[in-house]
């Protein structure tokens, strides 16, 4: 496969608007292109070929109301860990799209896949969240590709998510994400434009031996 420089551009052009979502239109997206999406994301590589990404989308109201139940509770846990000026600025930032995402999905890893047969991950089990959490990231790619934001909501209960989903007790969350039309475009990372964290002059660490 031959790729052309104009590809290589673009694709570099991706990853610097490959933001974090907390602002979304709440227009539906179309069946299609979701369908389409998650294709695209298991191409996602994976620890021999064990594919363990288990999404489901998350569309009920109850379970809706709560997976915002639950992100409530785990913010404001959160928000004892900080103080001063520090806090006040937590609580002011908008660390979710629960509301306003017309799609959202708990991302689980099956950790008792007999896919693969355990190639790579037996002396590494968590190869296989890795797997997944590359899986999150093509998709996220891919989303961004077609005009859809996503956003990653971390500030979860794993463990309460998997019992208010019903989901097998093997399956680990690894990522909540809210999928839809963003409302605020830019290359900049949120939390760097509301001050909370700059980007690191030092992101780029390689140590040579």
């Amino acid at each position: 496969m031959s790729l052309t420089q104009g590809f290589a551009d673009e694709f570099e052009r991706l990853l610097h608007w490959r933001r974090d979502v907390r602002h979304f239109a709440s227009e539906p997206i179309s069946d299609e292109l979701v369908e389409h999406l998650l294709d695209l994301a298991c191409l996602a590589p994976s620890v021999g070929n064990s594919q363990p990404w288990r999404f489901v989308s998350v569309d009920e109201a109850r379970h809706r109301s709560a997976v915002v139940a639950n992100f409530s509770a785990a913010n404001a846990d959160a928000l004892k860990g900080y103080e001063g000026e520090r806090a006040e600025l937590y609580a002011n930032l908008k660390l979710a799209g629960l509301s306003e995402a017309p799609r959202q999905f708990a991302v689980f890893c099956d950790e008792d896949t007999s896919q693969g047969h355990g190639l790579g991950s037996r002396t590494m089990p968590e190869m296989l969240r890795y797997s997944t959490a590359l899986a999150v990231h093509t998709l996220w790619l891919a989303a961004r590709a077609h005009d859809i934001g996503v956003g990653w909501v971390s500030i979860i209960d794993p463990d309460r998510m998997a019992d208010d989903l019903d989901v097998p007790r093997h399956w680990k969350l690894v990522a909540y994400l809210c999928l839809g039309r963003s409302l605020d475009e830019s290359a900049t990372p949120e939390l760097e434009r509301v001050g909370w964290q700059a980007r690191s002059n030092v992101c780029r660490q390689v140590i040579y031996r």
